[in-house]
């Protein structure tokens, strides 16, 4: 489980400058507070590295100016919560090799766990699609094998969709990835 490491409220810029500081460990800021991340069992990991290679597969075939990441990369939700999804996409002009955060992803991915099922089907839906440029957040359920797809729509409405089988279509940006190759 995720828990309150800092106690001061902080704003993302100092937060970033404060993470990357630490001499290891993973932290996400929530509503101001630093949380550690918890450690990862080896299903979740293999979850995590399969689709940010899916996701990196699928870029490469349709041709697209995006880039796929694994985790690490930060997205900021506002002035006191950031995230650090399991993988996510951006697309068009590429980030500076230095930069902590994607600042317009387009899909975010979170890989279920034990510890982290509340709040990735809960505070982190809501709060990934504060970001205007977020248009697909799945979930990605490696024990029961599915994907929790949520897409929002040019009108802004949030789909939501339960895939076991088949494809998950991810279009903006136009991508197309097996539901089956997620589960490393």
């Amino acid at each position: 489980m995720n828990a309150p490491l800092k106690r001061c409220r902080m704003k993302v810029p100092e937060f970033l400058a404060w993470a990357e500081a630490q001499p290891k460990g993973r932290y996400e800021l929530v509503d101001g507070e630093v949380v550690a991340m918890s450690p990862e069992r080896a299903r979740h990991v293999r979850s995590k590295v399969a689709v940010a290679r899916i996701l990196q597969d699928a870029i490469r075939s349709a041709k697209l100016p995006c880039e796929a990441f694994g985790d690490g990369m930060t997205v900021v939700i506002d002035e006191h919560t950031s995230r650090e999804p399991d993988a996510l996409v951006q697309c068009g002009k590429p980030l500076d090799p230095d930069s902590l955060v994607s600042d317009t992803p387009v899909i975010v991915v979170e890989v279920l766990s034990p510890s982290n099922e509340r709040s990735d089907t809960g505070e982190k839906l809501a709060e990934y699609f504060k970001v205007a440029s977020v248009r697909h957040y799945l979930i990605v359920n490696p024990s029961r094998r599915l994907v929790i797809h949520h897409a929002r729509s040019r009108s802004g409405k949030i789909d939501t969709r339960i895939v076991d089988r088949g494809d998950v279509d991810l279009s903006p940006p136009g991508l197309s990835i097996p539901v089956e190759s997620l589960f490393g």
